[in-house]
């Protein structure tokens, strides 16, 4: 069974339960602190690329076979972001890693889609710079809701009900994919429930990371 070494922001209570309920690979789990998000310099620098690149290596005691990190401040922060994280951990460790944001930037490029919607729980500066990210590749994003917060550990209470309908709304844009962008949104079994009704692709982010 393949050991696979989570990294996750320190106010996510979401990932952990999901990854206990997955069967066919075994997590071990390291946080990296992270309180809010916003675009200020204070709240990049919880992002800086040796402390986080330090903290992914400490799951390498645990000797696992992959590394991803199960945040998603790339969306944000621009994509080069975890594309160098990845880089580096996989050159400082031998081993294989991923993240979040590439592991749905994958998908999207294997569905071949363009037309994107977005739903986040951030800040309406924070949802439009994913958006301009987005955009900057070539992808048009239609449609999209945020529910405007900031601190990352308030993000798991948003009910499951306010993040449906949020994903309903931006589904009814011209999209050809839904895309929940925030790891520490309950959205899971969700999002398997809505590909289904709605019978466009919707994308979490908190269990993409697991693929």
């Amino acid at each position: 069974m393949t050991r696979l070494g989570l990294l996750i922001p320190s106010s996510n209570v979401v990932m952990e339960p999901l990854a206990a309920r997955q069967t066919d690979i075994q997590v071990h789990v390291n946080r990296l602190g992270v309180i809010d998000i916003a675009l200020n310099t204070t709240s990049r620098a919880q992002f800086s690329m040796d402390g986080q690149v330090s903290a992914a290596k400490l799951l390498c005691d645990a000797n696992v076979d992959k590394i991803v990190w199960g945040g998603t401040s790339a969306s944000w922060l621009g994509f080069k972001h975890d594309a160098d994280f990845s880089s580096r951990v996989t050159s400082e460790t031998g081993l294989p890693t991923t993240t979040s944001v590439l592991q749905i930037n994958q998908e999207l490029a294997e569905l071949g889609v363009q037309k994107i919607g977005l739903v986040t729980p951030y800040s309406d500066d924070v949802a439009k710079q994913i958006n301009r990210n987005y955009e900057a590749e070539g992808f048009v994003v239609s449609a999209w809701r945020n529910h405007g917060g900031k601190m990352s550990r308030d993000f798991a209470s948003i009910p499951q009900s306010t993040i449906r309908e949020l994903i309903c709304e931006v589904a009814l844009g011209d999209v050809e994919v839904v895309i929940v962008m925030c790891t520490n949104l309950d959205a899971a079994d969700l999002s398997v429930e809505l590909t289904r009704s709605l019978g466009i692709p919707v994308i979490d982010s908190a269990l993409t990371s697991f693929r």
